[in-house]
């Protein structure tokens, strides 16, 4: 068993809101939200009061303790008003993708039972549709106006006492984000207050925050790393917290020069582009002091032409997963200049790990040697919503969770993830780590961006199939070119077989690549 260097955490049983905003009047009037394309800013003291005075709306409309509310919106600076506001009438909020059709939110809402949806004007008629095909929605509120509906703007001016609901830290769900964990469908992955607030207190010692420190959240906040690195976490330790509704590279480049952004907290695809597109070269970057890469793999080599570029310690990164609120390990701030290329980090406080066989699932493994990962700790979710036997399949009677991700620890307690167990591919009897492929893919001076999946050959054999997208100064890379690039540089079973040329890799909002709908075109 690996254990995290660091002393334990007391479980933080507090409310998220509390956890969060409770240190809000000591930072008074430091901006806490900056919109990061129209300046609109938001101190601590009117974060704390705007999130009361539209939790009393919420209770007077009649949110109750046990509700579920959902939230649908982009990036902005309401969305911790709606979050915070929602917990502390004792709601739990499950967080949408904004991009959601309306049968995929309606399959969302049904499954979680929500009573309530707060949305953006630009989303509505999805949201409505969803409301129509699920059934039991009492009310679309929206984050700025819209006629027909109240806006939280409107609920502002609300009279009404603040609610006073007894929540249980330990056992109320405080968000309800849906993940398809290891395999399957979407699922609810049940947070309690508790985990989630505990989780933050994991994080302090390695990526600390203070008044002064600005952070710039592009990442979706709907996704739990989006809500812990850029809401929960800057808010939780007086830094502000700059806002954009989505990535567009020279929207991102201006936020960083111009409202002076310290930390950056991104996906591989942004280092991706930091390290390689020529528009960075035309703003000024230099008050950046770390970037730190999560949600998947990052190469080695991708993170070190980012931080050359911009004069930076190396990049560094940080692992998890929704259904651990969601950190583990991450590259401590401190330690960036030490951490070994490649790793995403050490165990956060009050964590513990096992690493065991793929083959012999009860035999652990040492330093050293791959295998999956396993994780214990106070920020293990509660369940899968409504799913026991799922919760079963995730979680041991031990308490470990089994995150489906391979990898190994070496002698100093770095881990390296290598792949996710599902998503290896056995070429004739021995094991592809797709990610491997995807990092030295990459290294090409002529392709953009790659994935790689195993897809089926003419004899029924599983093969590396590289997806890739050539740059616009390459338009005549071959798949012959690439086949032979890669067999120069690896191992014979590693090679890819096949190549297909794509206009852009799918990905999640996280950064994820979306394997299932390449394999889909396979």
């Amino acid at each position: 068993m690996f254990r995290s260097a660091y002393a334990d955490v007391p479980p933080v049983d507090l409310p998220i809101h509390e956890a969060v905003l409770g240190r809000a009047a000591r930072y008074g009037d430091t901006p806490a939200l900056i919109d990061g394309t129209d300046g609109t800013t938001l101190t601590y003291e009117q974060v704390d009061r705007f999130h009361r005075r539209v939790a009393a709306a919420l209770a007077e409309a009649g949110v109750r303790k046990g509700d579920v509310l959902a939230l649908h919106s982009p990036n902005t600076v309401a969305f911790p008003l709606a979050f915070y506001a929602a917990t502390r009438a004792g709601a739990s909020v499950t967080t949408v993708h904004p991009l959601a059709t309306a049968e995929e939110f309606a399959k969302q809402l049904k499954d979680c039972a929500a009573r309530w949806i707060v949305t953006v004007s630009p989303l509505l008629d999805t949201a409505r549709r969803a409301a129509e095909l699920a059934g039991g929605v009492q009310e679309i509120l929206v984050c700025d106006s819209a006629p027909g509906h109240r806006s939280l703007v409107d609920m502002l001016a609300s009279t009404a006492p603040e609610p006073s609901v007894g929540i249980d830290p330990a056992e109320d769900v405080a968000v309800l984000p849906y993940s398809s964990g290891t395999t399957g469908t979407p699922k609810g992955v049940m947070l309690t207050h508790r985990q989630i607030a505990t989780n933050l207190a994991q994080l302090e010692p390695a990526v600390p925050a203070a008044p002064g420190e600005r952070v710039l959240a592009v990442l979706p906040f709907f996704h739990i790393y989006g809500l812990t690195a850029l809401v929960n976490a800057p808010l939780r330790l007086g830094a502000t917290v700059v806002v954009l509704p989505r990535f567009d590279l020279e929207q991102f480049l201006a936020a960083i020069q111009n409202h002076r952004i310290t930390g950056l907290y991104v996906a591989p695809p942004i280092v991706l582009a930091l390290a390689k597109h020529p528009l960075v070269a035309d703003y000024d970057l230099s008050s950046l002091k770390y970037v730190i890469s999560a949600a998947a793999p990052l190469d080695a080599t991708l993170a070190a032409a980012c931080s050359r570029r911009l004069g930076l310690p190396p990049v560094g990164q940080a692992y998890g997963m929704t259904e651990l609120s969601p950190g583990t390990h991450v590259v401590p701030l401190d330690a960036m200049r030490d951490a070994p290329p490649g790793t995403v980090g050490k165990l956060i406080a009050g964590t513990q790990m096992r690493i065991v066989s793929l083959d012999d699932p009860g035999k652990d493994l040492p330093a050293g040697e791959s295998g999956e990962i396993l994780i214990r700790g106070p920020q293990v979710m509660k369940g899968y919503l409504g799913r026991p036997d799922a919760t079963a399949a995730m979680i041991d009677e031990e308490g470990w969770l089994h995150t489906g991700d391979v990898g190994h620890v070496d002698g100093d307690g770095w881990l390296f993830v290598v792949d996710r167990v599902k998503e290896l591919i056995k070429y004739k009897g021995f094991q592809v780590a797709p990610a491997e492929l995807e990092a030295l893919l990459l290294t090409h001076p002529g392709i953009a961006d790659a994935a790689v999946i195993g897809s089926r050959n003419d004899e029924g054999n599983e093969i590396p199939h590289a997806y890739v997208v050539r740059r616009p100064t390459a338009p005549g890379l071959s798949a012959n070119e690439i086949m032979m690039y890669v067999a120069e540089r690896v191992a014979p079973y590693k090679r890819v077989r096949e190549v297909t040329f794509i206009d852009g890799v799918p990905r999640a909002a996280s950064g994820k690549i979306l394997r299932r709908e390449l394999r889909g075109r396979a």
